[in-house]
């Protein structure tokens, strides 16, 4: 994947589009070069078969010679089954190259989706990368796969045409012009179903994440009774994705009519010329049966090139669509040069807010407002750029990879896994931190404790139980600093007070950082930091500051100063 062109960020124009198109066909091109082969035999064979048939009828019927009859029919009847062995060799490599363009444009989507990380849902909505995952990847393996087609029918349509040329220079001519001009009528009808179809994708990536955000609120819309309303709100974007889709179908039936009808009255002109030339003397009986043959046969080959200038434009929406995913980096990216990381335990400190933490010190960060400490620790850990340090060096200028590994933020918003709960907490043995999170009641109740398999994002826990189980992970993970953001919002004041005590003796020797107002956790705090207006205005022990600062006192008691 790592040879795949970076487009600029933002840029997905149609030469982005088509440097990912060119991407997937280099991908492939061994493959694509086998099956491009056999479907230029499949095609040329069923090409040649009109000449051939016309010949056995002008020796051997009309020649009433039974062996040229037979020698003839042979050679058709060998015509025959190597294009039937190439015809189902073109169609098993066919059916390779789909599969290895569509799944490969997965892997590539979901590495990128991971690179992104947490700057993903910010700038791409969920149903829009799904829909990537759903249709899109069909559509980019359709426009690969008919490759070899759309070859094999461009190869055999000039063989066809040069016969007819050199057999009667008339009807070659009718050819030579027909063709350009039926692809020309088709392609007047792509440009109006390419851009109903975008806008079509565009309003379906819309809804699915609408449906999406529903299902995940689901219980809380019931309890506020908003169920119905969303329902509703659902249901008219639903009718308007499907009248958008009844307008690209629209366009796309008069497509498929044209498809039929315009090579279908090429054949009766081309049929009707021939019959005048047969009464004139100017064809032999068996040369019109080839001629017939030879129109007959172009109606394929024609439907096989309207369809793949259809299939690339569809594709070409598509690209744009991975390309604008693609063209996403993370909100924080490592820079060209990185300087080596600090050795051993380090101050980590924040110069926009003035906070030291202090290495192998449990620091809280208690905030009038809670988006303040949120954005402290983002900036700690550095998921948003900033003037913060490790051991006096920038944090921009780190290897991101590095910091992630010795700096760890815990967030609310972080998911759990399907799969075995052990794997899901990081696997090994996460006795001890399940001790320290309190959450050894929970495996405890579950029927195969830590070997249990459980939803999708923990579905089947409470709030709570979920948030024990996240701040379980993130200290079996055991960091040299650890960022906790409100670890205990969602648990009982007993199971809080447990967790507080055992915290800080869980994590002797490392550094830990933790945002909460919760006088429980502030109680067990080495050092803590009181934030205003994004500022540490004040720091000591929870007792210190209870007694010497009224507004922290009345930030972590919840009372008016």
């Amino acid at each position: 994947m790592r040879d795949l062109p970076r487009p600029d960020p933002g840029v997905a124009d149609h030469r982005s589009a088509g440097r990912l198109l060119w991407w997937m066909v280099r991908r492939v091109r061994h493959k694509l070069a086998v099956s491009v082969g056999l479907g230029v035999v499949w095609m040329c064979t069923m090409a040649l078969a009109p000449a051939l048939i016309g010949i056995a009828v002008d020796r051997g019927v009309a020649g009433r010679d039974s062996g040229e009859l037979a020698a003839w029919s042979g050679a058709v009847l060998a015509l025959g089954v190597v294009q039937a062995v190439a015809g189902i060799l073109r169609h098993r490599y066919g059916a390779h190259n789909w599969l290895d363009t569509a799944y490969g444009t997965v892997q590539l989507t979901v590495r990128q989706s991971a690179r992104v990380g947490a700057a993903l849902p910010r700038r791409m909505s969920s149903g829009e990368v799904v829909s990537i995952g759903v249709s899109d990847i069909e559509q980019l393996g359709s426009a690969i796969e008919i490759v070899d087609r759309a070859a094999g029918a461009v190869t055999a349509v000039v063989v066809v045409t040069a016969i007819m040329l050199n057999t009667s220079t008339r009807l070659g001519l009718v050819v030579v012009i027909g063709v350009p001009l039926l692809l020309a009528a088709v392609a007047l009808l792509l440009r109006p179903l390419q851009a109903r179809q975008e806008a079509y994708r565009t309003r379906q990536g819309k809804l699915t994440t609408r449906a999406a955000d529903i299902v995940t609120g689901l219980r809380v819309l019931r309890g506020v009774g908003g169920e119905s309303l969303f329902a509703a709100g659902y249901r008219a974007e639903s009718q308007e994705l499907r009248a958008a889709g009844v307008r690209v179908g629209r366009v796309g039936a008069v497509l498929e009519a044209t498809q039929v009808l315009l090579p279908g009255l090429f054949l009766a002109l081309v049929v009707w010329l021939g019959a005048r030339l047969v009464l004139t003397g100017g064809l032999t009986p068996g040369q019109l049966v080839a001629f017939y043959g030879y129109t007959a046969f172009l109606v394929p080959p024609l439907r096989t090139l309207t369809e793949a200038a259809d299939k690339f434009a569809v594709a070409l929406v598509s690209a744009r669509r991975v390309v604008r995913l693609l063209a996403l980096d993370p909100d924080p990216a490592s820079p060209a040069r990185p300087v080596p990381v600090p050795p051993g335990p380090a101050v980590l400190a924040d110069p926009r807010s003035g906070l030291l933490v202090r290495p192998g010190v449990l620091t809280a960060i208690a905030a009038a407002d809670p988006a303040d400490a949120a954005a402290i620790a983002e900036r700690l850990a550095r998921f948003t750029d900033s003037e913060a340090r490790l051991g006096g060096v920038p944090l921009r200028d780190l290897d991101l990879d590095e910091l992630r590994s010795r700096v760890l933020l815990a967030e609310n918003e972080a998911r759990l896994f399907a799969g075995p709960l052990r794997e899901s907490l990081g696997g090994g043995q996460v006795e001890d931190a399940l001790v320290t999170a309190a959450a050894e009641d929970i495996v405890d109740a579950l029927p195969d404790r830590l070997e249990t398999e459980i939803a999708a994002r923990g579905r089947e826990f409470s709030g709570g139980q979920q948030q024990r189980l996240r701040l379980a992970r993130a200290l079996h993970a055991d960091p040299e600093i650890l960022i906790l953001v409100e670890p205990t919002s969602a648990v009982d004041a007993h199971t809080e007070a447990r967790i507080a005590a055992r915290l800080g003796p869980a994590r002797t020797g490392r550094t830990t950082v933790v945002c909460t107002t919760s006088p429980l956790v502030l109680t067990h705090a080495d050092r803590v930091a009181y934030v205003e207006d994004g500022k540490v205005i004040a720091e000591g022990t929870h007792r210190e500051l209870l007694t010497g600062e009224p507004r922290y006192a009345a930030t972590v008691t919840r009372q008016e100063p």
